[in-house]
């Protein structure tokens, strides 16, 4: 059993910065990939950045130049650096682990809201 937590949403300005960040605890073996994936309102979830355990990196175009995911592999955590918000980031943010074995596993989510 793998949990994901994650932490670090809240609301801020359009410009403003946040970090979200995921931990990864229980029987975990051969993390392949940890990565955030969000879902707006009436939208379809989609990934916003991957990071590989070789620490390839894999990020949506609408958030090229502006966030930045980290990973500390002794850890299990994958960080994510969110600069230059804008309203349309507004949406849950999930973390997501990859197995070598393509098992997956989410986090609950955390709440993000760009909104003057």
């Amino acid at each position: 059993q793998v949990q994901l937590v994650e932490s670090g949403g809240g609301l801020v300005q359009p410009g403003g910065s946040l970090r979200l960040s995921c931990a990864a605890s229980g029987s975990i073996r051969n993390i392949y990939a940890m990565g955030w994936y969000r879902q707006a309102p009436g939208k379809q979830r989609e990934l916003v950045a991957e990071i590989t355990s070789g620490g390839s990196t894999h990020y949506v175009d609408s958030v090229k130049g502006r966030f930045t995911i980290s990973r500390d592999n002794a850890k299990n955590t994958v960080d994510l650096q969110m600069n230059s918000l804008k309203a349309e980031d507004t949406a849950i943010y999930y973390c997501r682990l990859r197995a070598a074995d393509y098992t997956y596993y989410w986090g609950q989510g955390t709440q993000v809201t760009v909104s003057s």
